[in-house]
């Protein structure tokens, strides 16, 4: 370009110097191309040996690489076997160690085998021979195999063996066992002597202890032979339930002596009242016909007899509940019903326990608590018809006695730890029977007093159930006093003393001889100061009520029989208020011809000293037939008399000094004349 500087300038003829210089450039190449073709030829030779050669080796790579093919797939296949081995070698190291831990798990040594067929439960050495052989068979029945391993003939064929080692094993345990029950129905017992010579029951302490070394073996059977289990289940029960009849019924039997005595036993009058109804000793029923009441000391004895009797049944009951609990394994639930219980069954022995916990605790405690009671029930059978029959005879022979077993049955009731447990449930089920006794004992009280009957005689007198209800109230305070029973007594004394009230009101309109002022004045005295006597909270009302219609009966039959003894002057009064009333002044009603001063000398000179004590002397008289002894109420009711007849002399006297001022007239007797004429009358009867 710096050499044709006018390229830029014409380029034309730039063009045209290249296409030249090329065209000489071309010719001068051909004419080399041709003076090298022998080279060209040479090499091209070279280049085609060359060739061949990289061929040959070429072929020689190729054979290599199909060797190292070789050696590589035979290098892989030789690891693959290897590996394959090792496996195999893993899985039969496995298989072997499994194997030998079935056979481990599934071996029982010929001396548990010899003292499964062969044993002697009768000495300490072959009985722990037997419990540690026992063990063994359960645990191996129980191995954990897996399910697979378990459907192997060698395992069915060890099964079947072990299955043999059971049987024979539960049929020599259960013989043993059965028999043992069986002679334990005819145990004497032990019993606590004691200076004091108190009432105790046989004590089975000592076999409890004899079984308790059998405790494992039943466990074992319960979980190996269910029916074996239940079979001795049944006979221990069977037998300690005849054991138990036996002893129960010589304790309450003792028991009715000790009640008893100081009477007269087995006598016409005891058999008749122990087997025929209660006795007559009723509200309503007049003491002469009743049956002789028991006295507060024999009350006492019967108390202390029965507390003896409750709290000596309650440690028998327990100390069998405990035992049968551990002995029987109660506070378990079986998870099966299966007679065997072995994973070699195919069992799950594991997922069935799982089974329990998945319940409600409050649900597992109720079945533990009803199979216990089951179990105590049918041992314990006669306890509860024992006991009310033993309540039974002794409420025949005093009523009284219902009211005692209903504070001290309840007491134990209401005391008890386990109000779940079988004795809490017996003492619970006779105190209802004592309930409905008592209840019934009450309404016949009721009944009686409703039904009373009254001798149509001149004094009606105090009513039976009044006079009774002291008896009656005493001996139910003695009992039921500071007791959990209270109100009990107290529902019964409310209804009772309603009644009475309402019968004394009865009676009263209805007496044919006895005026009911009197009926009612006497036995509502009567009632208040018994009620008074006695400081019952709950009858405080009733005694306010008794004194108040004690009160108006008592005014009543004053103004119904003393009347106006001066009849004459309260008329002539009566009609000096009348003129006063009307307008009159006192002073001015002497004026009246009819009530002038010379009428009321007229007819105050009618009741002379002597006649007046004349007619209070009848009147007493009469007063005298009326009332009854036994109340006393005589001076009372005279005492009575003597204020209304001074309250009607005031009355007049007071009339004369305001209507008839001056008049120098009055009574012909004074206050202390009557004083007097009441006071010597009364001396006088």
């Amino acid at each position: 370009m710096k050499e044709c500087g006018f390229a830029a300038k014409d380029a034309k003829a730039f063009t045209d110097m290249l296409a030249t210089q090329l065209m000489a450039l071309d010719g001068e190449n051909v004419q080399s191309v041709l003076a090298s073709e022998p080279q060209v030829a040479k090499l091209m030779d070279q280049l085609e040996t060359a060739i061949q050669e990289i061929e040959k080796v070429e072929s020689a790579l190729d054979m290599y690489d199909e060797t190292l093919r070789h050696v590589r797939d035979t290098i892989d296949k030789m690891d693959q076997k290897n590996a394959n081995i090792q496996t195999a070698n893993k899985n039969n190291e496995k298989l072997l160690n499994e194997l030998q831990k079935v056979i481990h798990q599934l071996e029982l040594s010929p001396k548990h085998q010899l003292a499964l067929t062969d044993a002697d439960l009768t000495t300490p050495t072959g009985l722990r021979d037997a419990i540690e052989a026992a063990k063994e068979l359960q645990a191996v029945m129980n191995a954990q195999i897996h399910p697979a391993l378990v459907r192997l003939k060698a395992i069915q064929e060890q099964r079947r063996r072990f299955e043999k080692w059971k049987a024979k094993f539960s049929q020599i345990l259960s013989r043993h066992l059965n028999n043992l029950f069986i002679h334990m129905g005819n145990d004497i017992g032990e019993t606590k002597r004691n200076s004091n010579n108190e009432l105790t029951i046989m004590k089975h302490t000592s076999l409890h202890r004899e079984l308790a070394a059998y405790t494992e073996l039943m466990h074992w059977c319960k979980a190996m032979d269910r029916k074996s289990f239940m079979a001795l289940n049944k006979v221990y029960t069977s037998s300690l339930s005849k054991l138990y009849e036996r002893d129960i019924k010589l304790f309450l039997e003792d028991a009715k002596l000790r009640i008893n005595a100081g009477h007269l036993s087995n006598s016409k009058e005891d058999i008749r009242k122990s087997t025929g109804p209660p006795s007559d000793w009723l509200l309503g029923v007049d003491k002469e016909f009743w049956a002789q009441e028991s006295d507060t000391q024999e009350r006492q004895r019967f108390d202390q007899v029965l507390e003896a009797v409750l709290s000596e049944l309650e440690p028998i009951c327990l100390s069998e509940q405990n035992f049968c609990v551990s002995f029987f394994q109660l506070d378990i639930l079986s998870p099966t019903t299966k007679n065997t219980q072995t994973t070699l069954d195919g069992v799950d022995v594991k997922s069935n326990q799982e089974i329990l916990p998945s319940l409600p605790k409050t649900k597992i405690e109720k079945k533990i608590n009803e199979e216990v009671r089951k179990m105590m029930g049918e041992i314990f059978a006669c306890i509860e018809p024992e006991l009310i029959g033993f309540i039974q005879y002794h409420e025949r022979m005093d009523s009284t006695y219902s009211m005692a077993v209903l504070v001290r049955l309840g007491r134990h009731v209401m005391s008890a730890n386990d109000t779940g447990s079988f004795l809490s449930m017996t003492y619970g089920s006779a105190l209802v029977h004592v309930k409905r006794n008592y209840d019934k004992l009450m309404h016949a009280h009721l009944k009686s007093i409703q039904d009373v009957r009254i001798i149509k005689k001149s004094k009606c007198g105090i009513l039976p159930f009044v006079a009774n209800f002291e008896y009656f109230a005493k001996t139910a305070e003695q009992i039921f006093k500071e007791t959990e029973r209270r109100t009990d007594l107290d529902k019964w004394y409310v209804k009772l003393l309603t009644v009475m009230f309402e019968t004394i009101h009865s009676i009263a309109s209805e007496h044919p001889k006895t005026p009911a002022e009197v009926i009612r004045m006497e036995n509502f005295h009567h009632l208040y100061a018994l009620l008074s006597q006695l400081k019952i909270g709950i009858l405080d009302q009733f005694r306010k009520d008794a004194k108040q219609k004690y009160s108006e009966a008592l005014s009543a039959y004053v103004t119904r029989y003393f009347g106006r003894p001066l009849e004459k002057l309260n008329l002539f009064f009566e009609g000096v208020e009348a003129k006063v009333a009307q307008g009159i002044k006192e002073s001015e009603v002497g004026y009246q011809v009819a009530f002038s001063k010379q009428e009321l000398r007229k007819v105050t000179k009618e009741y002379h000293g002597r006649e007046v004590k004349k007619g209070l002397d009848h009147l007493y008289k009469k007063v005298e037939k009326h009332l009854s002894e036994e109340e006393n109420l005589l001076q009372v009711v005279w005492r009575a008399m003597q204020e209304e007849f001074i309250q009607q002399y005031k009355y007049i006297e007071d009339l004369i000094q305001r209507c008839y001022p001056g008049s120098m007239i009055s009574l012909e007797f004074s206050i202390e004349d009557l004083l007097q004429y009441f006071s010597e009358i009364a001396r006088s009867h």
